[in-house]
């Protein structure tokens, strides 16, 4: 129904703002993440999902397509609400969301507020799939094509390919890594330590 809203910030608070488009104000549930980008009284730009149901119209708004892109992801995991997609998205952005569902870093997602191990696990477990191949679909590597899948080293990998690095950069961050050995997030952290160097 709405795809974004254009106009001036009139009002802001946790977890809400409203946005004023030729003298009507939209208010907009968003995460701290969003909020952080809006000043009062300037001009305001949010991609918007409307969510509607017996009792329910709510208006959500988000700075970039990418985080109102996770939260819909968010919303598609069976007992995940909105408000809690919106207490994950104020914790972390969109790549490093995808990230921790990629790498299965439970302890990102649980840093919300109400989000415990269950809700995280589940999240992982039905999102790693969906959010891989979401990657390769808009161009970015998931796996460098010397990296054997199934591997930590394919794991790393599409981490790597998530944060937008390609092929050649990826792989050559991760050789002389101890792959076999070493875990995965500290395989991530070496590699990015090399390629920002």
């Amino acid at each position: 129904m709405f795809y974004y809203l254009d106009g001036t910030v009139a009002h802001v608070e946790p977890y809400l703002a409203v946005i004023d488009c030729g003298g009507v104000g939209y208010a907009c549930r968003t995460t701290g993440t969003t909020i952080a980008k809006l000043q009062k009284g300037q001009r305001g730009k949010l991609y918007t999902y409307l969510n509607v149901g017996e009792d329910v119209f709510d208006l959500y708004g988000f700075a970039t397509q990418g985080e109102l892109g996770s939260f819909k992801q968010l919303l598609g995991v069976s007992g995940v609400g909105p408000k809690a997609a919106l207490a994950i998205l104020s914790v972390t952005t969109p790549e490093s969301l995808a990230m921790a569902i990629i790498t299965g870093d439970e302890k990102a997602l649980t840093r919300a507020p109400g989000i415990g191990k269950k809700i995280a696990q589940r999240i992982i477990l039905e999102l790693k799939d969906k959010v891989a191949k979401e990657q390769q679909s808009i161009g970015l590597p998931t796996v460098p094509t010397d990296t054997p899948a199934g591997t930590k080293a394919a794991e790393a990998a599409a981490a790597l390919g998530v944060l937008g690095y390609g092929n050649a950069e990826i792989s050559e961050a991760l050789r002389g890594i101890d792959v076999e050995n070493l875990p995965l997030e500290e395989i991530i952290r070496q590699s990015l330590r090399k390629m920002v160097k």
